[in-house]
């Protein structure tokens, strides 16, 4: 089974950064971000590759956190996975959000629920 990180958190920084925090005793500097984002559809969650140890993690952005990614999404913010430990830049990160939203939009095989919820918000 592959391992989940959550989301505890997301913050728009001054600096004009999407920060995306995580439990403290995580060290961040284990995990490779991959560039790439899947949908988890029964758990209405958006999911960012990570890899530590040839091993894939899923960090999960559930639903309670997308008005911050849509506001990074307007105004093409670079997001970053943090924590009191370290953090790294999520590649891609845009990009993804941005094509999965679009792959949502009137798509019934991501579900009644997951596209129904993308389409009142993005």
């Amino acid at each position: 089974m592959r391992e989940k990180m959550n989301v505890v958190s997301a913050t728009i920084t001054k600096e004009k950064e999407l920060h995306l925090i995580v439990e403290k005793e995580i060290k961040i500097a284990d995990f490779k971000p991959l560039g790439q984002m899947l949908v988890d559809s029964d758990d209405v969650s958006f999911i960012y590759l990570l890899e530590k140890n040839e091993q894939y993690t899923y960090l999960v952005m559930k639903e309670e956190l997308w008005n911050l990614l849509k506001d990074s999404l307007a105004e093409g913010l670079p997001v970053f996975l943090k924590n009191d430990a370290g953090q790294c830049e999520l590649p891609s990160f845009v990009d993804e959000l941005e094509y999965l939203i679009e792959n949502i939009k009137g798509n019934g095989n991501y579900g009644e629920t997951m596209v129904t919820k993308v389409e009142a918000l993005f």
